[in-house]
């Protein structure tokens, strides 16, 4: 996994590179200070995908829509100074 958050562009793109190919994850770039915990939060939720027994690529799908929306709704949160953490809860904080 490489992940594509520290790029450049109007897209953060990750990439899956395994022995079958490389398979792209675009994601609007969000403009956000807000992103600690971004590679800690993907890995964990692709984890969990594939301990629900998902495919490692639709695994990967699900943890990257899931870090890109607890980005996009990171600065409601409002805590600390610097480098805030991303909105682990944003499905269920409406």
């Amino acid at each position: 996994m490489v992940k594509g958050g520290h790029g450049e562009g109007a897209e953060s793109v990750d990439l899956l590179v395994t022995p079958g190919g490389v398979a792209r994850f675009p994601a609007p770039r969000v403009a956000t200070r807000d992103t600690h915990g971004t590679g800690c939060t993907l890995s964990s939720a692709i984890a969990a995908g594939l301990a629900h027994g998902l495919p490692l690529e639709a695994a990967v799908r699900q943890a990257k829509a899931y870090i890109s929306g607890a980005i996009a709704a990171a600065d409601r949160l409002d805590v600390g100074k610097g480098h805030g953490p991303v909105h682990h809860f944003h499905a269920l904080w409406g």
